[in-house]
């Protein structure tokens, strides 16, 4: 199946035809941990990487194979790789390209596990990490060095909503030689292909819109071939043991047949909910993508096919106020992750990045009463409903 073909057709059938196993529709789950050889010439063969084939599942397997082949080509890139999580795709990749002495730039605003893994991780380990506010491109350019290795950010970013101008930023990061690498779990490839705007290595939660039923945990990379090929045999085999398991890499193409058609209904309701939240007295600020008063709404109509399905607002009452809102709802779930058929509330400053010191979580953009929603698939009158009767004020087309 080709670039040509439209984006649920690849999703549906890229690379599999069931006329080569045994006329069956769904793709066999293949489980078993090792694969025999014909003989002891063609294994080594295999080991030497002189013939393709499959060796041992913590390197490689026919399931997480064609999973890998359907998020690259949705992506527009040459070659993908199947993680354990998105952590352990993020410390993969990055475990990867960088060694002690290197710098890796990165947003100023990042999911919370990621924002320790530098911390705890990296810095740790003689890497520097330097924070820089993508937002304006230009403090990346006052940023970069010659031992910059990686730029590195999420757009929209967790849990802010915050966007990076890929391409502005790709420019900057290939002038001094580094690889630019994308979180693209917010958006997914349907709606942000990172490549395509200068990325070199784009990678995903796919937990999260990939999957879609909140059922899997696991992670997904996509790069060209020889960045694939090392991030496998090193960061995933070597260093992390990450590795995917077959059943994992099923439900993850079960979720992709349907991406396009979750997201489309994902976002038509999330633009619904933000103006509704964007009218109401008790919200001082919506940062959603698609409302004309986001400030980096040109980046999202340059970038972004739609606007996405992630809210995030601020309560005027501040922490006190988003306990209290949050703990009235009966319908949306008070839980983390996003992306699934049901809506999803989260506080970061208690939750999601609580690893963050008060002063960090100032420096990085997240107030106390900010609030993380993700829109689910239920019927929009029903989220809108909920939302509505926790509030602290009453709306005011109710006034």
């Amino acid at each position: 199946m080709t670039r040509s073909t439209g984006f649920a057709t690849r999703a549906i059938h890229h690379a599999y035809d069931p006329l080569e196993n045994d006329g069956a529709l769904t793709p066999p789950l293949h489980l078993t941990s090792t694969f025999t050889f014909e003989t002891a010439e063609i294994g080594g063969e295999l080991f030497a990487g002189e013939r393709a084939g499959h060796i041992y599942s913590r390197i490689s397997n026919p399931t997480c194979d064609l999973l890998e082949q359907r998020i690259a080509v949705l992506e527009g890139a040459e070659a993908g790789l199947a993680l354990s999580s998105g952590m352990g795709a993020i410390t993969a990749v990055l475990w990867t390209l960088l060694s002690p002495g290197d710098e890796v730039i990165v947003d100023k605003t990042l999911y919370g596990c990621t924002f320790a893994f530098m911390r705890h991780g990296l810095a740790k380990w003689g890497v520097k990490i330097t924070h820089v506010d993508m937002t304006d491109p230009e403090n990346l350019h006052a940023a970069v060095s010659d031992k910059t290795r990686v730029v590195y950010f999420e757009t929209p970013a967790n849990p802010n909503m915050r966007l990076v101008d890929i391409a502005a930023s790709a420019e900057i990061a290939h002038s001094v030689g580094a690889t630019v690498v994308v979180d693209n779990t917010y958006a997914s490839p349907y709606l942000t292909r990172p490549i395509e705007h200068g990325a070199d290595i784009v990678l995903h939660s796919a937990t999260k819109y990939l999957g879609g039923h909140g059922d899997v945990v696991a992670g997904l990379v996509v790069g060209t071939a020889e960045q694939i090929a090392e991030i496998r045999l090193v960061g995933m085999k070597d260093m992390t043991g990450a590795v995917m398991a077959p059943f994992n890499a099923m439900l993850i193409l079960r979720g992709l047949k349907t991406l396009n058609l979750r997201l489309d209904r994902h976002c038509a309701s999330a633009k619904v909910v933000a103006d509704f939240l964007e009218a109401h007295p008790a919200v001082d600020a919506v940062y959603f993508p698609g409302l004309m008063s986001f400030a980096q709404h040109d980046v999202a109509q340059r970038q972004m096919s739609q606007p996405g399905a992630m809210i995030a607002f601020e309560i005027k009452s501040g922490l006190s106020g988003g306990i209290e809102f949050m703990n009235r709802l009966n319908m949306i779930q008070r839980a983390v992750s996003l992306g699934d058929a049901e809506t999803l509330i989260q506080h970061p400053a208690s939750m999601t990045h609580s690893t963050y010191t008060p002063e960090e979580r100032a420096e990085h953009g997240i107030s106390d009463g900010l609030i993380r929603l993700s829109v689910g698939l239920e019927d929009v009158e029903d989220i809108l409903a909920d939302l509505e009767q926790a509030l602290p004020y009453p709306a005011r087309s109710a006034a």
